[in-house]
């Protein structure tokens, strides 16, 4: 067995020159070859060669509209007042649209202005004119002119054109074929629906590049994984070379891992073209060219897997189809937070996006290239350039579309903290007659806040608490929003405690119990409602925060916390019960807590804030959040004034 050996980076080159590079070193001639359909089957085919009419189009002279075929210089005398009278057989022919005009005849007066006398009579009042209301012999297509030209893509429309030209089939070139080669020993086989332990993933790049593929009119089949062995790998790969594929994307492998054998094994079949761009996510992507074909290595994480064959493929697919590259909708956006980047490196922003009273706002979600959810739950890609070290909070984001325009105008755009029941919440939303798509960024009660500020959302979740006033959210309200008029709804009240493993082997019942720095603790962000909740607690128990065994550690949701505590990560974790439940673990309450929706009155009356209102009316939706458990409803949609606490 060929013994492990990494791979170094030694420069990334753009990613705009890694195609161009790789688009010089194929010949796309040799590559795709022509064939033959029928012409009724080619719609978004590409033509291979220029296509020449048979026949005319119309055949013959016809009628354009329904009436009577004359001769234009025998209706001359006819006047309004003075009309001419025409006998049918003699100076007139009727004639439906369509119709060949009758021999002699060179007009048609639309039956709208012709007035009957008898079976055989008629009347005008005005004259026609040569070829009026007539289609001529090739008026649309004259035979052996030129239809479309090599290289054009055949529309519904144009296979009308060619059908009326008498051209059966056409010569077009092949769709592009593509085989996928999952490969890693930690990868399992989807298709076996699979239970993954630890150290094991479950397969799914094939799936997401197979679909986008096609999304190309792409063919495209997939092979079982292939363990990290290089032998295998190659003999894999060299076995699709010499099947009728296009191109062969490995799936993972081609980073600098010891384990990584994509790059060895297109530099044993072929040549490496380009290994490393300046893109982020995307950086380890790999182009090669082996027997006359192009072969790809796709980072294993997903949204980098994404950004090679967004970026890098389909450039090269569209180029090899003679198609253009599909261009998505693109709108002006502005960023909610700062976004920094590295200097040198085009980085891909994946957002959250809608329509902020006159304005998009676009909220930055996770830049893990791991996160394939960051793609689902995003409307739109935003870039930051190479030469820019980062883009401002409240600046212009050009970005591109992952769904309609007018689809942003369905979305509620929601910033704050984090609750399980926003989950309800957008399900409901999108089971409307007209769906709602809720976007929702999680920076903390604080963030949320901020964001109202800033006129960047259409509403915020919060649940600070004021020991000083013992109420909930209107005194931070009041201290940042001063100038803001805004209306709190309560979605639920919700209890707050310490996550912990099933069986609470640590014996936590207290905060107390986080003093002498043994157990390890994972906090929330700094601006989250829990975040404060914990540190009004430690303050009220006299704990100084520099003795809780991992204060400093943070994550951004609840669900996060209980992940972590599952795992073993952590011990315990502030968090509601409703992420212990779910998860199976244990919890031990500390307190009950509001949880409100902070909306600026102006948005009260939009279609999106109005479908919320009415969820929060309804049973059903009440009945959905308690059964999450560790919630309550008895202030749900109700519209909150300072000093209602918890209602009590």
């Amino acid at each position: 067995m060929t013994a492990a050996k990494r791979n170094v980076y030694l420069k990334t080159i753009p990613l705009t020159a890694a195609v161009a590079k790789t688009q010089a070193a194929l010949d796309r001639n040799l590559l795709l070859r022509s064939e033959v359909v029928p012409t009724h089957e080619s719609a978004g085919r590409v033509l291979s060669e220029a296509v020449f009419a048979e026949y005319s189009s119309p055949t013959f002279h016809s009628a354009a509209m329904d009436g009577i075929a004359v001769t234009a210089k025998e209706t001359f005398s006819a006047r309004e007042g003075a009309p001419l009278r025409l006998t049918k057989g003699i100076s007139y022919v009727p004639v439906n649209t369509g119709n060949p005009l009758p021999e002699g005849r060179d007009a048609v007066i639309m039956i709208e202005n012709v007035i009957a006398v008898d079976d055989d009579t008629v009347e005008i009042e005005t004259p026609a004119f040569p070829w009026q209301h007539v289609r001529r012999i090739g008026e649309d297509i004259v035979a052996t002119e030129l239809l479309f030209p090599q290289n054009q893509q055949i529309s519904p429309y144009d296979i009308g054109a060619l059908l009326s030209a008498g051209i059966w089939e056409v010569r077009v070139w092949e769709k592009v074929r593509i085989c996928i080669i999952p490969t890693g020993d930690e990868v399992l086989d989807f298709e076996k629906r699979p239970e993954p332990k630890p150290g094991q993933v479950i397969e799914s790049n094939s799936q997401v590049l197979s679909a986008m593929a096609r999304n190309l009119d792409c063919i495209v089949d997939r092979i079982p994984p292939v363990p990290d062995v290089p032998e295998l790998l190659e003999k894999a790969v060299a076995a699709k070379l010499y099947e009728p594929y296009h191109l062969v994307i490995i799936c993972a492998g081609s980073s600098a891992g010891s384990k990584d054998f994509t790059r060895a094994t297109i530099e044993k079949l072929g040549k490496v073209v380009v290994h490393g761009v300046a893109a982020m996510p995307g950086k380890p992507s790999l182009l090669g060219v082996c027997n006359d074909k192009l072969v790809a290595g796709a980072p294993g994480y997903p949204v980098s897997a994404v950004v090679c064959f967004e970026e890098l493929l389909t450039p090269l697919i569209s180029w090899i189809s003679r198609k253009p590259v599909p261009a998505r909708p693109v709108v002006d956006a502005e960023l909610t937070r700062k976004m920094p980047s590295k200097l040198g490196v085009e980085e891909f922003l994946r957002l959250s996006i809608g329509k902020v009273g006159d304005k998009y706002v676009a909220t930055p979600l996770a830049r893990g290239a791991g996160c394939i959810t960051t793609m689902s739950r995003a409307q739109g890609v935003g870039r930051i350039p190479a030469q820019s070290e980062g883009i401002d909070q409240n600046s212009i984001v050009r970005t591109e579309l992952l769904v309609e325009e007018k689809r942003l105008d369905e979305v509620l755009v929601t910033i704050g903290s984090h609750d399980n029941t926003l989950d309800i919440l957008s399900d409901e939303l999108m089971g409307l007659d007209t769906p709602m798509r809720l976007a929702s960024s999680h920076v903390g009660s604080m963030g949320g806040i901020l964001a109202i500020k800033n006129g960047s959302c259409h509403m915020a979740g919060a649940h600070l608490f004021d020991p000083e006033t013992n109420d909930y959210n209107f005194p931070f309200i009041e201290k940042y929003l001063p100038d803001t008029e805004v209306t709190l709804v309560n979605l639920a009240i919700r209890h707050q405690g310490f996550i912990v493993p099933k069986g609470n082997p640590q014996h936590i019942q207290s905060i107390e119990d986080l003093a002498n720095g043994a157990i390890r603790f994972l906090n929330r962000q700094r601006g989250a409602g829990t975040r404060i909740l914990f540190d009004y607690h430690l303050k009220k128990a006299d704990i100084s925060p520099a003795s809780v065994t991992g204060y400093d550690k943070e994550e951004f949701t609840h669900m996060a916390v209980a992940v972590n505590v599952l795992t073993g990560a952590a011990d315990t974790g502030l968090g509601i019960y409703a992420a212990a439940k779910v998860l199976d673990l244990a919890f031990v309450p500390l307190a009950r807590e509001r949880y409100d929706l902070i909306i600026p009155t102006a948005y009260m009356k939009t279609p999106q804030v109005k479908a919320v209102l009415a969820l929060l009316q309804s049973p059903t939706f009440k009945a959905r959040i308690e059964a999450l458990g560790g919630y309550e409803t008895s202030l749900t949609g109700t519209i909150m004034e300072p000093g209602i606490g918890l209602g009590e």
